[in-house]
């Protein structure tokens, strides 16, 4: 109904005004370039240029070199502050042992007696910083455990793949390009206007829409006008917004545009 109604106004206005064509090209305007957070080898691929893909779907997985090293070394710290915690309650038993048979000897408060208690506080200092070692390692230990789920890597929204840079066995670092995903719902459409005819777009305006090869007619409006001309043709950009119901469009296809204005 709306696109009915945008289309009345334009033809009305059409018979006062010319016209300006310009051609255009459908773009998404949400792109996503996806890469990985750590360094490691290309384990399985799931999804190839031009499939389909759901949020969450998993798009890739890798073996990290990196991740393991990682995670063997808070399996390790936790390992030896938990037997530093067995080393010092096997001492802090034995003292306890040998003030019990102090006390029924009835030398507590002799010098054996002040030894045992000097090293009972310090067992004890050294039991307190295992207990905080071991706690550390476990938050560690829990930390590497969210952090495998990096090595799966998801699609954050549903798209199509239009790039794929990567196969299995490449080795991929932090940055660098593996897919490239546009999402199929959210379209406009881009288009140059010579900087002579940019008075002639204003942001807001209707405009009429031809996608020749879908044979698909309706209108937009100008959603932007790109404040910066290109010093070799003299051209601004210009991003226009239109709704494609249940067409199939898809990114790259050509688009005529016919933008009314008063002579």
């Amino acid at each position: 109904m709306k696109n009915i109604i945008l289309l009345l106004i334009f033809s009305l206005s059409s018979n006062l005004a010319a016209n300006l064509d310009v051609t255009g090209t459908v773009i998404s305007d949400n792109q996503k370039m996806i890469g990985a957070r750590y360094m490691g080898y290309v384990k399985e691929i799931h999804y190839n240029i031009g499939d389909k893909v759901k949020r969450e779907d998993i798009l890739f997985s890798m073996e990290s070199a990196e991740f393991d090293i990682m995670q063997n070394q808070a399996d390790l710290a936790l390992e030896q502050a938990e037997l530093m915690m067995e080393m010092y309650r096997t001492r802090l038993d034995g003292i306890r042992n040998e003030k019990k048979s102090l006390k029924r000897r009835g030398l507590k408060g002799k010098s054996d007696w002040k030894e045992l208690e000097a090293m009972s506080e310090n067992v004890e200092a050294g039991l307190s910083a295992t207990r905080a070692m071991i706690k550390s390692a476990t938050a560690k230990i829990k930390q590497m455990a969210s952090v495998i789920n990096y090595l799966e890597i998801k699609a954050p929204n549903g798209g199509i793949i239009v790039k794929k840079q990567i196969r299995v066995g490449d080795l991929i670092v932090p940055g660098m390009l593996a897919f490239v995903l546009v999402d199929l719902d959210h379209l406009e459409i881009e288009a140059q206007v010579s900087e002579v005819d940019l008075l002639k777009v204003q942001k807001g305006k209707v405009v009429k829409i031809n996608i020749p090869s879908m044979k698909f007619r309706t209108v937009g409006k100008v959603k932007s006008v790109v404040p910066s001309a290109n010093p070799m043709t003299h051209t601004f950009s210009i991003r226009i917004s239109f709704e494609k119901g249940t067409t199939q469009i898809f990114p790259g296809m050509y688009v005529h545009i016919s933008v009314p204005y008063k002579e």
